[in-house]
């Protein structure tokens, strides 16, 4: 455990370190696409930064920022390349999720500087109840940063307490442990190497396991924690605040590519030998700032109740818990929307690899893909509270 006493960095610092790192993750973006991971410069931009202490509790030398500030750093970082702000979005989930387990597992956790914990929310492995904790066995897909981090948070179902039944539990596994399938082939958010990861029969301590009910509802295992502003919050609320910020960033990217070829090109076949002097040029870029300036409104609100709810430990109402679900949905449809309407004002030049424009719509439609993230999912369980019934998941 850390005993430093310095004072964290301001939130205009943070992000102001995340603007400086875009032309590095701009540089290397091709790489990362091509090599389906993370570059070793962008993993040390970030350290170097200190942006992996975001979300890491003060007493281990972390910062506590609030979900604001991630958010803006995010946006930043998917300004630069979509999929560094993919899993760096995704690590500061599992990380939140790490303040949920008793302290003891947190000392573990957080020796290793700079931690970076993977995971997800799928129960697709099994636990089964040994002397001293709980054996694990399944696989995962869709790890994004698997191939950097040190552990990774899985679900599992597992006997209830009163062997009555079935419920899921989260658990945490170090990647050692763990056998990596090298199997992300996919046409969006390449660089993110979201691998599938297997446990065969690993023995996890009873500390480093707990329901996950208690985790979707923000019920800390943790002493420490209990009055910590960051923990005080449900699971999926912390998500959806933590998650706009790569749609919003790739957003800002495609706007940034189509001003600067905008200077560049005439549209062929037509007298325009200038882009920019064409009236349907100034319409698609109005209407697609419009829509970027939309999702801020979305992302705004959420993170501003995160934060709030957060600070004063209050309770969520279930509207509230919808409603974020039906605004990191917005924000999906809005910046697919922004994205959609400037690549498809590119020309056929957009779509050569050197080009920005073409891999910023394919990682914007990855995103939109996420079960968590659909629009018409989450507006669809946002409709049913606001019509009185009860939600149709436990994510929420």
């Amino acid at each position: 455990m850390s005993s430093t006493t310095k004072a964290p960095p301001s939130a205009e610092e943070l992000v102001r370190r995340a603007t400086e790192l875009v032309p590095l993750l701009r540089k290397n973006a091709t790489w990362t696409e091509e090599n389906r991971r993370l570059h070793d410069e962008t993993i040390e931009g970030l350290a170097d930064a200190g942006l992996f202490r975001m979300r890491v509790p003060a007493r281990y030398g972390g910062y506590e920022s609030d979900t604001r500030t991630l958010h803006r750093v995010l946006t930043e970082l998917g300004r630069g390349d979509g999929s560094v702000a993919w899993t760096a979005s995704v690590w500061t989930i599992p990380g939140w999720m790490v303040g949920m387990f008793p302290d003891e597992v947190q000392d573990e956790v957080y020796s290793t500087p700079d931690v970076r914990v993977c995971g997800t929310l799928s129960p697709s492995a099994a636990a089964t109840p040994a002397d001293g904790g709980m054996v694990v066995s399944g696989r995962w897909s869709f790890i994004s940063g698997a191939l950097h981090s040190h552990w990774q948070e899985v679900i599992a179902m597992a006997p209830t307490p009163d062997g009555a039944g079935q419920w899921p539990v989260m658990a945490l596994i170090p990647l050692s442990d763990l056998e990596i399938i090298d199997d992300w082939y996919t046409s969006g958010l390449q660089g993110s190497g979201s691998v599938t990861t297997v446990a065969n029969d690993v023995f996890v301590p009873a500390a480093r396991v707990v329901p996950l009910p208690a985790v979707l509802e923000g019920r800390t295992a943790s002493v420490r924690n209990a009055e910590t502003a960051m923990y005080r919050n449900p699971l999926l609320g912390v998500a959806n605040a933590s998650s706009a910020g790569t749609v919003i960033g790739l957003a800002k990217a495609a706007r940034e590519v189509f001003l600067e070829r905008m200077g560049e090109r005439k549209i062929t076949y037509t007298d325009y030998a200038r882009q920019s002097d064409a009236a349907i040029t100034h319409l698609r870029l109005a209407e697609a700032t419009m829509k970027i300036d939309e999702a801020e409104f979305h992302a705004d609100r959420i993170t501003a109740l995160t934060d709030a709810k957060g600070a004063a430990g209050a309770p969520w109402t279930l509207e509230e818990r919808a409603r974020t679900r039906a605004d990191i949905g917005a924000i999906c449809r809005l910046g697919k929307d922004a994205v959609d309407l400037l690549s498809l004002a590119s020309g056929g030049s957009s779509i050569y690899s050197k080009v920005p424009m073409q891999r910023i719509t394919r990682d914007m439609h990855a995103v939109n893909l996420h079960a968590l993230m659909v629009p018409d999912t989450n507006f669809e369980l946002y409709g049913r509270v606001l019509c009185g019934l009860e939600p149709n998941t436990a994510y929420i």
